[in-house]
């Protein structure tokens, strides 16, 4: 394998673990800036967690407290959204509380 198809393998390897929502082209440092995300399999255990206390309604203090206990940071809007999704499908009754 010459040295192009080193180049490319490693390229393919590099935008297999690419983000999404990050731009195909521009200057890779800022991907540090990009935002952390909760993963899909963290809004599972933290919405396991959650429905796991049987203690009257979750709030969204509750959410946001978990989230940020998982990733060291505030969760936004969106994160706490995801997390109630997923109580809801794991068949908890209602909605968390504002």
């Amino acid at each position: 394998m010459g040295l192009t198809g080193r180049v490319s393998s490693v390229l393919a390897f590099l935008r297999a673990g690419y983000p999404s929502g990050a731009p195909a082209l521009g200057y890779a440092p800022l991907l540090a800036l990009l935002p952390r995300r909760v993963s899909d399999d963290e809004v599972t255990t933290i919405a396991t967690k959650l429905a796991a206390l049987e203690r009257g309604p979750i709030t969204n203090v509750d959410v946001g407290v978990a989230i940020t206990r998982v990733t060291d940071e505030l969760p936004s809007v969106g994160e706490i959204e995801r997390v109630r999704r997923r109580l809801s499908a794991m068949g908890w009754a209602g909605r968390p509380q504002a």
